[in-house]
């Protein structure tokens, strides 16, 4: 069973940064793809980065140019948020899906809160 579990989320002023941080039970290397999630109020799950095993990035339209998505170590991948928007306000998943099973591994959230 992998363990996933998200970290550094908080409120912010409109405009500033928050980094995110996902850490994995398992080494990253073991993972086909490593993403975030993010869910606002009565809105569906979305899908707003994605990083896979061999480095490759994607984002949302909405987050490019805002948001980055790394390897921080072995086991971590962060999600640095800047410039950020009251929209972007919503609880953050981080998702990892194993190479061998293609099974998807969810942590439990983390709150991001844009408000001044």
């Amino acid at each position: 069973q992998v363990q996933v579990v998200e970290s550094g989320g908080g409120l912010v002023q409109p405009g500033g940064s928050l980094r995110l941080s996902c850490a994995c039970s398992e080494s990253i290397s073991r993972m086909y793809i490593m993403a975030w999630y993010r869910q606002a109020p009565g809105k569906q799950r979305e899908l707003v980065a994605t990083i896979t095993s061999g480095g490759s990035v994607d984002y949302a339209d909405s987050v490019k140019g805002r948001f980055t998505i790394a390897r921080e170590n072995v086991n971590t991948v962060y999600l640095q948020m800047n410039s950020l928007k009251p929209e972007d306000t919503a609880v953050y998943y981080c998702k990892g899906t194993v190479f061998a099973t293609l099974k998807d591994y969810w942590g439990q959230g983390t709150q991001v809160i844009v408000s001044s």
